[in-house]
């Protein structure tokens, strides 16, 4: 594959400022952006070609360095309301071409100033189709992001970095992301035409949500349904969530390993259904779901991440097209009987989403919010509340 082959000597071509450093040995030169220095993760590439400032705010790519397959990225600049957390959680970025100047309404700042104010690095002048093509056939990678504007570099320093980094699996990431006290959610998804994000002001139940990581989109869909929101920390007991008398339980995404996290998170998700109570899980809460009832999550060969990967509900038969961002899955076989699959990938057939035969508890792989992507999963929240109305009407 063209530019991915180990550099032989030290030396390095003219104008180079930055250093892609894969744990194989490969070294591919760039032009650095956003803040200088180095730094190390997981290096998984996303297929979208919308978002970019969604994806790298998004809590669940905490400990990754994200490869953008579409070349164009900072085109539309930055602004402020498309975010999905207050810090930027990745590593770096890698992209193809040089970020140009934004062409767009809606920004207000250059992609590097907007990274660069955030610590962010990143690496431009790569070829990002070889590098995705090795990653698709090789697995994960370890990989270091080195941004000096002079060009200078410890090459063996940046090397066993590269090589010392443990990975995700075993990774307990969720706690540095969740929040760490109690908050009220109240906002509502963004509208076109000066309108911006809304207000939930006549909540008609009430939903706690335990924050393993949650996007900030994911919180407005439950306001928009008519949901009171109170998000608690990731590491809430369920005497702590059931303290809060809610009508709903909502288990968000989140980065890191699914059994590091669920050493904490397993034992109040099985207390909550224990006490039969609506659940409603997404991306690291659906694994951890699984747990709960006795599954398994195993690491992906590359992963899924896009906002063009096709899931089949397989109650209704109907296709939809997802925003998916995950480096864990669910083993199938490892499913006690009285969980059902109701949606799998078409891309690989892995689980993309359970349910319970006996109680109102339901979850999914995908990103039914977007933020970017498709809203053909977006009717789940609706699904959920509705779940939540008639176990109301029930009880």
């Amino acid at each position: 594959m063209a530019n991915l082959n180990p550099m032989p000597s030290l030396s390095l071509p003219e104008g180079v400022t930055a250093l892609l450093v894969l744990a194989d040995g490969s070294i591919l030169p760039g032009h650095g952006f956003g803040a200088t220095g180095a730094t190390v993760g997981e290096v998984c590439f996303n297929t979208a070609m919308t978002g970019y400032q969604e994806i790298l705010t998004d809590p669940s790519y905490a400990g990754q360095i994200i490869t953008f397959t579409f070349p164009h990225i900072g085109n539309v600049g930055t602004n402020a309301e498309d975010v999905e957390s207050e810090t930027p959680p990745a590593r770096g970025l890698i992209i193809r071409e040089s970020v140009t100047e934004p062409s767009n309404y809606r920004a207000l700042e250059h992609l590097h100033d907007w990274t660069k104010a955030r610590n962010l690095i990143g690496i431009s002048g790569i070829d990002t189709r070889a590098l995705t093509r090795k990653i698709r056939d090789q697995g994960f990678l370890t990989g270091v992001i080195a941004h000096h504007p002079e060009g200078q570099f410890d090459l063996e320093d940046l090397q066993a970095m590269a090589a010392s980094w443990p990975g995700l699996e075993g990774m307990d990431l969720a706690k540095d992301c969740s929040r760490t006290q109690l908050d009220h959610w109240q906002q509502t998804l963004w509208r076109a035409g000066g309108a911006g994000f809304g207000q939930q002001e006549a909540a008609q139940c009430h939903i706690v949500a335990l924050d393993f990581g949650a996007k900030h989109n994911i919180l407005r869909a439950l306001a928009e349904t008519g949901c009171k929101v109170t998000v608690l920390p990731a590491q809430s007991t369920a005497e702590e969530v059931l303290s809060h008398h809610p009508d709903g339980v909502f288990l968000s995404n989140g980065p890191g390993d699914p059994a590091a996290t669920g050493a904490y998170a397993v034992p109040t998700i099985q207390g909550l259904l224990e006490a039969k109570i609506p659940l409603f899980g997404i991306c690291l809460g659906h694994q951890m779901l699984a747990l709960a009832l006795g599954g398994q999550t195993e690491k992906m060969h590359h992963g899924h991440r896009g906002a063009n990967h096709p899931v089949k509900d397989l109650a209704t038969g109907q296709v939809e097209i997802t925003s998916m961002n995950h480096g864990f899955v669910v083993a199938a076989d490892s499913l006690p009987e009285d969980v059902d699959i109701s949606h799998v990938s078409l891309f690989d057939g892995t689980v993309a989403g359970l349910k319970l035969r006996d109680r109102p508890v339901f979850s999914v792989q995908h990103h039914p919010e977007a933020s970017p992507g498709p809203h053909d999963a977006h009717h789940l929240f609706q699904r959920f509340v509705d779940m939540v109305h008639n176990h109301k009407k029930a009880s």
